[in-house]
């Protein structure tokens, strides 16, 4: 949810306004006048400052680079100031991606015994609105009533009885290590863009005493700062059964079964796809991601993809993408994973094979579905990793598995893919637009049923070893049609014996049964 105030000491209209929820008993403590503002400033000149400190330390280069982290177009993220029963309550940031199985996995960067998990308030800066989570965002604690003394110990900033200080993920590499600043520990995260300690989500913030996990975080509209990524509506309120479990099949708790045993037909190949696009939560699910997923569906349809080979996982329940024919939403981890087995085991049921991949994604590869429970902890069943996808493609009888990735973390998949053994005909094929919002800007941007993959995909993938791995793979059209035909293939000739689904002859079938 966005909120907009004409200026930053007008976000003051967040706090007590209850747009994350029921408003809890009370009136919320009202932040001085300009308190927010001086987070957000501080946060800002903080990371600046030490921006310009590690390049004028440099030998070669002297003062603060142009390229830096353009924090004039981050987002600001402030949190509520929370009550229970009219007196000020702290709140607790959970992290998706946390290695602590309570979700209180975010440290200040003094390292040393834990602190204390809750604060009074959350600052999030987030250098890169509306990218794809995950990707590095800078959170900054709030203590109010702390000593100067105590502030210090903490390497925090201090504001007078205000102490704003650096958080880092729990439980990681860099916490069994010690720093000998702040500044070296914030520098190193921000530099390196997979760091095992760096915030690369938004948290879920909450009253520490809120049973209902109420959302307390809200983003900022400020001139001083970037406007906030736009995000989808979210859906209209559904009847759900709270004790329906993901991972189970009961009269209480069922699914529908995807039509997946009738899609690999007798005597019968044809191409298939599957749409994966998770949200994790409504906060980061954002316009491009849907307006990405559609276009890529009306891609496929135009190469000739039948709609009911197509098979749409999008965001949670209640999201309806328009124009795609039996969408179902991301929760649905268990009938992902068995559509994908079953087309892969079938003898000659798929012919190509295309995975499109869009989804928040953790430091080691794994894809947030949808957080079900609401609880702002990926479990397993909320996420899809890289060994699960991987077992689901080993050893797939498609003539060629395409999986476009438009996502972060995408070299942990690639690797896999080139050193393994039992993913020959698996092509990963990387999106090198990152930046949104302007979607469609993928590597598989204007392919038609004529065009050649190896020419279209090489055209940004040189450096990437795409060509000479998967060149094979790679020298045929979408729908499998040879490149340079001899004569050239007509409408017709494609459309009958490449587009869709094309008939086996009696013998070749059988000779592969299963």
């Amino acid at each position: 949810m966005i909120l907009v105030c004409p200026s930053l000491l007008l976000a003051l209209c967040l706090l007590g306004s209850g747009t994350g929820g029921p408003p809890t008993r009370g009136s919320p403590p009202r932040a001085s006048l300009g308190q927010l503002e001086r987070w957000g400033r501080s946060a800002v000149q903080y990371l600046k400052l030490q921006r310009c400190r590690r390049v004028g330390s440099s030998p070669a280069v002297g003062g603060c680079r142009p390229d830096g982290m353009q924090l004039l177009n981050a987002a600001l993220y402030v949190s509520e100031l929370v009550t229970h029963l009219g007196a000020p309550e702290k709140v607790v940031a959970l992290l998706p991606d946390s290695s602590d199985p309570t979700g209180l996995g975010v440290y200040r960067a003094g390292g040393g015994p834990r602190p204390t998990a809750a604060h009074d308030a959350v600052l999030l800066v987030d250098p890169s609105p509306g990218e794809n989570f995950g990707h590095p965002v800078v959170l900054f604690y709030v203590d109010m009533n702390v000593t100067k003394k105590r502030c210090s110990l903490m390497e925090g900033l201090y504001f007078g009885e205000e102490c704003l200080t650096l958080a880092l993920k729990g439980r990681c590499q860099n916490q069994l290590k010690r720093r000998s600043s702040t500044s070296q520990r914030l520098l190193r995260n921000l530099e390196r863009r997979a760091g095992p300690c760096e915030v690369t989500f938004l948290p879920l913030v909450v009253g520490l005493r809120d049973s209902n996990k109420t959302q307390r975080l809200r983003c900022i509209e400020h001139p001083e700062f970037g406007p906030c990524p736009r995000t989808l509506p979210p859906p209209p309120p559904i009847q759900q059964l709270s004790s329906c479990e993901l991972n189970r099949n009961t009269r209480r708790c069922h699914h529908p079964p995807l039509a997946s045993q009738g899609s690999c037909r007798l005597y019968q190949t044809c191409d298939h796809a599957l749409l994966l696009s998770g949200g994790w939560q409504q906060q980061i699910l954002f316009q491009h991601q849907l307006q990405s997923l559609q276009k890529f569906y009306g891609m496929l349809r135009d190469n000739g993809f039948h709609q009911d080979h197509i098979k749409t996982f999008f965001s949670g329940p209640g999201h309806t993408p328009e124009g795609m024919q039996g969408a179902l939403p991301a929760v649905e981890k268990a009938v992902i994973r068995q559509y994908v087995s079953y087309v892969c085991r079938k003898h000659h049921c798929v012919d190509s094979l295309v995975l499109f991949l869009n989804s928040p994604t953790c430091t080691d590869g794994s894809m947030l579905l949808w957080d079900h429970n609401l609880n702002g902890i990926a479990e397993l069943k909320e996420r899809y990793s890289v060994n699960e996808l991987l077992v689901d493609l080993a050893g797939c009888r498609a003539s060629r598995v395409l999986v476009f990735v438009e996502q972060s973390y995408s070299s942990v998949l690639s690797k896999r893919l080139r050193s393994s053994s039992k993913h020959l005909n698996v092509v990963p094929i990387i999106s090198p637009a990152q930046q949104y919002p302007d979607p469609g800007e993928g590597s598989w941007k204007h392919l038609t049923p004529r065009t050649c993959l190896i020419d279209h995909l090489g055209k940004g993938q040189e450096k990437s070893g795409l060509l000479s791995l998967w060149a094979g793979l790679l020298n045929v059209t979408l729908a499998g049609a040879p490149c340079k035909a001899t004569p050239p293939l007509t409408d017709a000739q494609l459309q009958r014996e490449y587009l869709g689904c094309q008939n086996l002859p009696t013998a070749l079938w059988y000779h592969h049964r299963t």
